[in-house]
């Protein structure tokens, strides 16, 4: 696919790059696109290119030593991996999972020109750590919601943040690895939801029919 380099512009922190740096970056990289259930990464791999999300979205997990998987985070349009940025500066292999939740194409930055910008710019140095620091502090919070919030407020509050159009499109097995629980707890969960009338169950979907009950919910728990 051909690179023009337009794709910089969707980065907020890559726009003020020089115009030098600029031709650089895109000569050193290229635009792929991969369809859904890729698996982009894995344990035991080298990391030898920054990803850059133009579009779609990439789902990273951990598995434990039991088999269960645990959702880590989401990479989007317009954000590039912490993990693969972590394994690059440290020169680590992957310890997780990155699998293509939906079609994607993205900018793969190879590690000759990744460690080139890097030691050029400074613009380029405060784009990658900036990313690298609003990841981290995601990472705090969701081990803060494992280890202190109650499972209910946490479904409430996943649910509400996947629904497109009050729809919710993942099987209970899927939610379980999101919360890094059982499916059987989310099963039981979300069944007194639709006790109260919060939401309606249907094969592989689960629709929002009472979303001011959820907010409540995670309202009441914040008050706690």
């Amino acid at each position: 696919m051909q690179d023009d380099g337009q794709w910089i512009d969707r980065f907020e922190g890559l726009k003020s790059l020089p115009p030098d740096l600029r031709a650089a970056l895109v000569s050193g990289s290229s635009v792929v696109s991969l369809p859904e259930g890729t698996q982009i990464f894995a344990p035991g791999q080298s990391a030898d290119n920054l990803l850059l999300l133009l579009d779609g979205t990439v789902r990273v997990q951990q598995k434990s030593e039991t088999g269960r998987e645990v959702f880590l985070y989401r990479v989007q349009a317009g954000e590039s991996c912490v993990l693969t940025t972590a394994c690059m500066l440290a020169f680590e292999d992957y310890a997780a999972d990155g699998v293509a939740e939906t079609d994607v194409r993205a900018v793969t930055i190879p590690r000759e020109t990744f460690d080139s910008l890097a030691a050029k710019s400074s613009v380029f140095r405060e784009f990658v750590f900036k990313a690298y620091s609003r990841r981290i502090t995601d990472l705090f919070t969701l081990i803060d919601d494992i280890v202190f919030q109650r499972m209910d407020v946490r479904l409430a509050a996943r649910l509400l943040d996947l629904a497109t159009d009050n729809v919710v499109h993942a099987t209970h097995q899927m939610l379980g690895t999101e919360l890094g629980t059982a499916r059987e707890v989310v099963s039981r969960t979300l069944s007194e939801f639709q006790r109260r009338g919060w939401i309606e169950q249907h094969r592989g979907e689960i629709r929002l029919v009472g979303r001011e009950g959820l907010q409540r919910l995670i309202h009441s728990a914040g008050e706690l």
